[in-house]
């Protein structure tokens, strides 16, 4: 990925303003992965003898979970049904399907080379960061329905970010085995038992893989890449909508604006230009459906230098309203 020089008196305000952001988004569910304002119930993670026409081309999925800098109480990482053999999975035949979650922390976990790439199987690298905890999950009973918890991770265990002032933690789920979708979801908690959020804590990825959820008449799902300073267009691209959803945008400056959408065991993309206005804060992607069956699909946005957006679990600043530029004219 190509990469440019940030720009001066913006970009620093952006930065002395992001962890203002970040706080404001650190609400009662700031650290649920997916989180409720998205209206995605569920990520996916294949197993990589799957057919990619199921929506998972890759077999692997990361985020980040960010933790303010000064927060030194130990955190734990809630993954809710973490196994693949129940109801919530996506079987195909036999139950054969195993996950690996490893969780990263120390240089290089988040700013090392490939860590933010949405394509990482294209040009596979290896893992950067040094891995703390890890463990693999097949067709286990206990952990159907229920939450398994890794940690305590202390704080500092992370790799500091100085753009989001805290510390960063990196989680990899890799399917390993099998066909089946592995669906479940994530908690970023100060609790081993409890969901209890990270005071200022945030979550982000750079490429989604998600359920999107049955229609009862029609539904709505929220993605918020974050716009920094330097972005004059963006390229959103998406795979295996499969023609069932409509793909809009809104903004302070966009209204509803045209996104292409894929069909079946396909990526598809578009580009869409960036004010002034808009830098700074998220946009809201919008896929509307009125099918009644859920569909699992990928989602990556990049700048113009190909550099990959972060989906940020809460908006940064909220999200995105649409601004009327109304030109009044005074005659006389």
């Amino acid at each position: 990925m190509l990469s440019t020089p940030f720009s001066g008196r913006r970009l620093r305000k952006l930065w002395l303003a992001l962890p203002g952001l970040l706080a404001g988004a650190g609400a009662a569910h700031a650290q649920a992965v997916p989180n409720p304002g998205e209206n995605i119930q569920f990520v996916i993670t294949f197993g990589p003898k799957a057919d990619p026409a199921w929506g998972d081309d890759d077999f692997t999925q990361t985020f980040f979970f960010l933790v303010p800098q000064g927060q030194r109480q130990p955190v734990y990482l809630r993954v809710f049904d973490p196994d693949c053999g129940g109801t919530l999975d996506s079987q195909k035949g036999a139950f054969d399907t195993k996950t690996t979650f490893s969780i990263y922390g120390g240089q290089g976990a988040h700013s090392g080379d490939g860590a933010r790439d949405p394509r990482p199987t294209l040009k596979p690298k290896p893992v950067t960061g040094r891995l703390l905890q890890e463990k693999t999950f097949g067709n286990d009973p206990q952990y159907d329905g229920t939450y398994y918890t890794f940690g305590p991770l202390n704080p500092l265990e992370g790799e500091l970010v100085d753009e989001f002032k805290g510390y960063v933690f990196k989680v990899v789920a890799r399917g390993t085995a099998g066909n089946d979708g592995n669906v479940y979801r994530y908690y970023f908690s100060t609790s081993p038992t409890t969901s209890q959020p990270v005071p200022g804590g945030n979550a982000f990825t750079y490429e989604y893989c998600f359920r999107m959820p049955p229609a009862l008449k029609q539904s709505t799902v929220h993605l918020y890449p974050f716009v920094n300073d330097k972005v004059v267009s963006i390229k959103q691209s998406n795979y295996d909508i499969d023609g069932t959803a409509k793909l809009t945008v809104f903004s302070v400056a966009k209204n509803g604006h045209p996104a292409t959408a894929s069909g079946d065991k396909q990526w598809a993309s578009s580009v869409l230009p960036i004010t002034d206005k808009e830098r700074g804060l998220s946009l809201d992607m919008r896929l509307t459906t009125t099918s009644k069956t859920p569909n699992d699909m990928q989602f990556y946005v990049t700048d113009q230098y190909d550099t990959a957006l972060p989906f940020f679990a809460i908006p940064l600043g909220g999200p995105p309203r649409y601004k009327y530029d109304i030109d009044m004219k005074i005659h006389r």
